[in-house]
């Protein structure tokens, strides 16, 4: 990752809806190899986009003030669906906690399942010429832990996604490796490895969402154009980057921020590069009613509220890969990660999110963008139903055959070498 650059805030935006929930309780079944979606509501997914700008910006916040001179990526998308997945699962306060990090329009009920279903079939149906995105959900749970058939029904409907098998709690290394290989085809290589070896160690279902971009500007900027110019890094240091140069586009002005709006091929969607007023704190960020006021300017069909000029954008690359979990409590979230966490609604053997891996990339030059992004939100079994892996009689060992009743030993034998008679 650059650090010589500090990433102006920038946000891709489009009508899509994000994050989710479902209740209801069911028996057990056998887990199926994927899920089937209802067909899509006649609902808007506006919402749901607004909840999770509001949440991107939240924690995007959080995780700047732990390190302000970073570049930072992030997809609130994706996460969004990640934990919406796990909070399809929650219950009580649990559901409560993750609701309001999330900021959800609705929590329950038939509302929130069509706004689930609404904002899966925009990010399923972006795709244009000159436009790709994919955005894809899974479930990977261990096989001898119970799902319960309630919440795959949930998943499949709210977020069109798949369930499979994979040795968790047995192998979890293997069940590391099968998510990164479909996480990394998924993203078309942008995130290679999302879970490290040992990661995966006690968590018994995994629930993932993988997002991909690639997006032609519908005005492209001119290479020729690309020159270098000076950029104030976030310590004050000066140093030379390429800018980008190209316009006029449409621009906007809200409490004290800049934003241009440039649009990728086909019009529905587009970056918004927003500036900060001079003096703003490193990890300053726009109050959501601002940034949702200058977005409906700059995205309407008038003129009314936003100018046209050039503009000079920094050719950047930016890439990140985070543990969430502590910034996710710090927001409000604590409970879901503690042993008081109630997950019921996805098992009766669920316990709590023990991890939250985020990957992002963006890739911004005079063509247009490309970017991938991954979670994965791990949920603990009960203590209870942990499994140890099996013990192998893998070195000389006794055999004791006994009356439990007397304790007499019928038979006692040691193997030494089990290939010898």
């Amino acid at each position: 990752m650059n650090k010589h650059l500090t990433a102006v805030g920038l946000v891709i935006t489009a009508s899509l809806a994000l994050a989710g929930c479902a209740t209801d309780t069911s028996q057990a079944v056998p887990i199926v190899a994927h899920g089937v979606a209802a067909s899509e509501p006649a609902v808007s997914p506006r919402p749901y986009g607004a909840a999770d700008t509001s949440f991107g910006l939240d924690l995007l916040g959080a995780w700047c003030r732990t390190d302000p001179r970073a570049n930072l990526v992030l997809s609130p998308a994706s996460l969004a669906s990640g934990l919406g997945m796990a909070y399809l699962g929650a219950r009580g306060g649990t559901a409560q906690a993750m609701a309001g990090v999330l900021q959800l329009p609705a929590t329950s009920g038939q509302a929130l399942e069509a706004g689930l279903q609404a904002r899966s079939a925009a990010l399923r149906n972006l795709d244009s010429p000159g436009v790709t995105l994919d955005a894809s959900d899974q479930v990977w749970a261990d096989p001898g832990l119970t799902t319960l058939h309630s919440y795959l029904n949930a998943v499949a409907t709210g977020y069109d996604a798949g369930v499979a098998q994979v040795p968790l709690l047995r192998n979890p290394d293997q069940a590391a490796r099968e998510i990164n290989q479909t996480i990394a085809a998924a993203t078309r290589g942008e995130i290679p490895q999302l879970l490290a070896p040992g990661s995966l160690r006690g968590i018994g279902w995994v629930l993932t969402d993988a997002l991909y971009l690639q997006a032609a500007w519908a005005s492209p900027f001119q290479a020729d154009l690309t020159s270098p110019g000076p950029f104030t890094t976030a310590t004050g240091q000066k140093v030379s980057v390429p800018f980008m140069n190209g316009g006029p586009y449409r621009t906007a002005d809200a409490s004290g921020w800049t934003g241009v709006w440039l649009p990728y091929r086909g019009g529905r969607l587009a970056m918004l590069a927003l500036l900060p007023p001079a003096g703003a704190g490193a990890c300053a960020t726009p109050a959501t009613t601002a940034l949702a006021g200058m977005t409906a300017r700059l995205a309407g069909p008038g003129t009314a509220g936003w100018t046209t000029q050039d503009v000079a954008l920094p050719r950047v690359s930016v890439q990140d890969q985070v543990s969430l979990k502590g910034l996710l409590s710090g927001l409000g979230m604590g409970v879901a990660f503690s042993p008081a966490a109630d997950f019921t609604g996805l098992s009766p053997q669920a316990c709590c999110i023990g991890l939250v891996e985020h990957a992002a990339t963006l890739k911004v030059g005079e063509q247009g963008t490309v970017a991938g992004a991954a979670t994965a939100v791990g949920i603990v079994p009960t203590a209870a139903r942990l499994q140890r892996p099996p013990v192998a009689f893998d070195r000389p060992y006794l055999m004791l055959v006994t009356d439990s009743a007397t304790g007499e030993p019928l038979f006692l034998a040691r193997v030494a070498d089990p290939a010898t008679r």
